[in-house]
């Protein structure tokens, strides 16, 4: 995925978050905090992952697919955004 190159910052970004709400789970594991709040800082954890395999797998189509904003072809620069909508709305 040679295109991440230009999106690594912010993608080394939204890892390093994620690393940092993954070390929050095992702080409140170890002090043994109460359980619905380990809960919610996994529904966190997960909520960040989904985003960040949102973005990459938006980048994906869009750079080995079709690109909606750019493809010549209205049927599938149609079928690209419906799938991008789509995977969003799975991912939410």
């Amino acid at each position: 995925m040679s295109h991440t190159i230009a999106q690594k910052p912010k993608i080394l970004a939204r890892v390093r978050r994620l690393k940092g709400q993954l070390e929050a789970v095992e702080r409140a594991l170890e002090a043994e905090a109460d359980c619905a709040d380990i809960l919610n800082l996994v529904a966190s954890v997960r909520g960040a992952v989904n985003g960040l395999t949102v973005e990459l797998i938006e980048d994906h189509i869009r750079h080995h697919v079709a690109d909606p904003d750019t493809d010549t072809d209205p049927h599938r620069a149609e079928g690209a955004a419906e799938l991008i909508d789509v995977i969003r709305t799975y991912l939410k």
